[in-house]
């Protein structure tokens, strides 16, 4: 990649440092992605002592040290994301939550994970708004500005907002299978659940006028990895949604996460990135199709029927979460963690540059591993790919995942040059 637009990687000594090869925040055109931050003290380097309380508190302190150092305000989140070892914790964690965001309230998700690094409690991410861009010696324009937005048509949380909207990209807040009119759980199973959780993001999207065909990124969190065919049953119904996207058979990028637990005892919770193809005000307003959507896939690494390998929109590229299967044989390769997080990585690294980027246009790494005693193992391997330790990253402990492989991995990437207009 050119110095035109650059990838941006910042540290600061107010914020945990040197806990894995990866930096604290990523900045790449108009986002800020944050590695998950810990609760951990760092002047230490440990784990703060105390309950759920004390953790999420150092978890969120971290995330405003690293704010504060890259010259915004908490108000600049765009969305958050949180993991906690138990889903009981989540009234704990809001009581903190609440005194960060007293007023404004970004996108949302929360899942209870298997296991967090140091076994920690409770882990935070973040995404942040940069309204400066990243253009060396250019500064892209300082004034765009967020855009929130609530529908009665789905669920309404006093703790999070529906859908938040920043220069090109629409962020929504993990949806859970319930009712907007009742406020409960969907009566049924798996496939009712799934059909609500699809259906809530559709209310919210035409809530904004945007169509269903416009997600680039979708993550599932799911109770059961044994419902994956279930679920699929139900999501082949609603992508593709328009003639054009069934034309040319689009469906979004796709993460699955087996997670321990989910808030309300859900079965499955959706979250989606969307396209803002008119970007956020006062910017000039864009022709609604002037930016598309590129969709691409190359037979050099796992193909699948229910997602692309990569989306790109505007200055991203959000790639399907890759597990650790030879593209040729579509089996699992053999050998242990490092083996299957090797070829996870090739599998990255190939989609990377059949887009014509590289490993080093890759701002953000989420790995989901069966064990999370195998960190030291995947970092051997992780930075022979990534030596500087550039990208943001998060790593959580999941119950299981599909092909029983012990590690899954997916990515975004910068895209320098946007996706132009069409010809």
């Amino acid at each position: 990649m050119s110095s035109y637009n650059a990838v941006l990687a910042r540290n600061t000594e107010n914020a945990p440092k040197d806990l894995g090869p990866y930096s604290q925040t990523v900045a790449f055109s108009h986002y800020n992605n944050f590695s998950a931050q810990l609760p951990v003290d760092p002047k230490t380097g440990k784990l703060v002592s105390g309950g759920i309380k004390e953790q999420a508190e150092q978890c969120l302190k971290n995330i405003k040290s690293i704010v504060d150092s890259i010259n915004h305000v908490m108000n600049d989140v765009v969305r958050i994301t949180v993991f906690v070892k138990n889903i009981k914790d989540l009234d704990a964690v809001d009581e903190i939550y609440k005194s960060y965001f007293p007023t404004y309230v970004p996108a949302r998700t929360i899942a209870a994970v298997a296991a967090l690094p140091m076994d920690a409690l409770v882990q935070v991410e973040a995404l942040i708004s940069n309204g400066e861009g990243t253009i060396p010696n250019e500064p892209q324009t300082g004034d765009l500005i967020k855009l929130t937005n609530n529908s009665p048509n789905a669920p309404m949380n006093v703790l999070s907002t529906q859908t938040v909207a920043f220069s090109h990209y629409n962020n929504l807040s993990a949806q859970l299978p319930v009712d907007p009119i009742s406020g409960k759980l969907v009566t049924g199973g798996v496939k009712e659940q799934t059909v609500q959780c699809l259906k809530n993001i559709k209310a919210i999207l035409n809530s904004i006028d945007v169509s269903f065909d416009d997600i680039v990124k979708i993550n599932i969190f799911i109770k059961n990895i044994s419902d994956i065919n279930s679920v699929n049953e139900v999501y082949t119904t609603f992508f593709p949604d328009s003639s054009i996207a069934r034309a040319a058979a689009y469906l979004p990028a796709r993460t699955i996460i087996a997670v321990s637990a989910l808030p309300l005892d859900a079965l499955v919770q959706i979250e989606a990135v969307v396209s803002h193809g008119d970007g956020t005000p006062p910017q000039a307003v864009e022709d609604r199709h002037g930016l598309i959507i590129e969709a691409n896939n190359t037979v050099n690494a796992p193909i699948s029927s229910s997602h692309t390998q990569t989306v790109a929109f505007s200055h991203y590229n959000h790639l399907s979460a890759q597990l650790p299967l030879d593209p040729k044989t579509g089996v699992l390769v053999s050998g242990g963690v490092k083996e299957q997080t090797q070829q996870c990585l090739k599998n990255i690294k190939t989609i990377v540059e059949s887009i014509d980027h590289t490993l080093d246009d890759v701002v953000k790494v989420n790995i989901f591993l069966k064990h999370i005693s195998d960190i030291g193992s995947v970092d051997a391997v992780y930075t022979t790919f990534f030596p500087d330790g550039v990208p943001a990253r998060r790593i959580v402990g999941v119950p299981e995942l599909p092909h029983d492989a012990l590690i899954q991995i997916d990515v975004v990437v910068a895209n320098e040059e946007g996706t132009p207009p069409k010809a």
